[in-house]
């Protein structure tokens, strides 16, 4: 008897055209990979608050909300994360809700980043939330498969089903920790997350009324060892998932050249679809403001000969890495999303604190499009 999973994968070919813009197979066609729209994504889940401060966005004199802005560029896909009781004005569930009927509205996929964290969950942080603390794992797993169920739910109801969602964000030492902590005191837990993780993805198929795809979101975009590590491990422990997904950075991650043999090598390997779920670049080394960036130097760029920090090398680098994700064998590179391309200064990663990212947004710090937003065409 075919599973749920099975079933919306099979539902999936016939009514891809509403997800992922491709059409179903023809009767007699040959066999093969069926061809799927590139994704050309933005991270917006800032909107909120920077509209809040007065942000305002245009494109070659144009002012239309971010979402509209991009979709009108190309983009096909908005990226939202959600926390679970973060600090007030910060990323909820409702947030999401509010900014994906806005993106659909545009005409965009969503695809959802679940942190399972009260605030944000990297591979050196991964939170249990406050109201999920002191479960053991068999109840925390039923939390975890509850709470995926119902957001998915919740976007399905309001005329906006999601596209795709990522079970956790950047889990490469685990999730939900102390619990699902893969690496401590010399040691790999690796059962625990695995278990997590699982009832993570099968909350997801639960809420699913349409074709949903499954992500899993590791950091490790230059790191071809450290990133066949995690995927043998959680692959060879039964986790079915449909994406991958990876964070590259360049500054953080290496060349442009480490992504594409990192990409094509696990496109290979696992037989799946690649996406670089995170990316950006900066168009400036400029401070808005006294906050410390993360790009801050050229010496940081490893390809800074090609793409040096100015609005024009940063163009430059998205299309090189357009380049990269379309030459991915066999059609396996999904697509790209960019990491918050208007989050401008003026709202922190905390209250009272400052923006890291603010020189790599797409927009000028004055909300004028800059030259990148061309990475959106189809």
């Amino acid at each position: 008897m075919p599973t749920r999973r099975q079933l919306l994968s099979a539902a999936g070919l016939l009514v891809g055209a509403a997800v992922t813009g491709c059409s179903a197979p023809e009767v007699g066609a040959v066999s093969g990979p069926i061809p799927r729209e590139r994704i050309r994504g933005a991270d917006l889940s800032f909107t909120l608050q920077m509209e809040a401060i007065g942000a305002r966005y245009d494109d070659g004199g144009v002012t239309a909300p971010v979402e509209r802005l991009l979709a009108a560029r190309g983009a096909n896909l908005v990226r939202l994360r959600a926390w679970v009781d973060p600090p007030p004005g910060y990323s909820t569930l409702q947030s999401a809700l509010t900014l994906g009927r806005r993106a659909h509205d545009a005409g965009c996929d969503i695809l959802l980043d679940l942190h399972y964290s009260d605030f944000w969950a990297d591979q050196y942080s991964q939170s249990e939330p406050g109201a999920w603390a002191d479960q053991d794992l068999g109840r925390l797993s039923e939390t975890v498969r509850g709470y995926t169920r119902d957001a998915v739910a919740a976007f399905a109801r309001q005329g906006t089903p999601l596209a795709m969602i990522q079970v956790g964000n950047e889990i490469t030492t685990g999730m939900l920790w102390p619990v699902g902590k893969v690496y401590e005191r010399g040691h790999e837990h690796w059962d625990a997350f695995v278990q997590l993780l699982k009832a993570g993805l099968a909350g997801a198929l639960d809420g699913a009324t349409a074709p949903l795809e499954t992500m899993v979101h590791i950091d490790r975009g230059g790191d071809n060892g450290g990133a066949r590590y995690f995927y043998d491990a959680v692959t060879s422990r039964g986790v079915e998932f449909d994406l991958i997904g990876l964070s590259y950075y360049p500054f953080w991650h290496g060349s442009l050249d480490t992504l594409a043999a990192n990409l094509g090598d696990l496109a290979r390997r696992y037989g799946k679809d690649v996406v670089v779920v995170e990316t950006s670049y900066p168009w400036t080394l400029e401070r808005a403001d006294g906050t410390e960036y993360y790009a801050a130097r050229l010496d940081e760029l490893p390809d800074a000969a090609r793409f040096p920090a100015t609005p024009e090398g940063q163009a430059a680098y998205f299309e090189g890495l357009r380049t990269v994700v379309n030459g991915v064998p066999d059609g396996r590179g999904r697509g790209f999303v960019v990491w918050e391309p208007a989050w401008l200064p003026g709202v922190g990663w905390d209250h009272g604190e400052g923006n890291p990212y603010a020189n790599l947004t797409m927009f000028d710090w004055n909300g004028a499009a800059l030259p990148s937003l061309a990475a959106f065409r189809p």
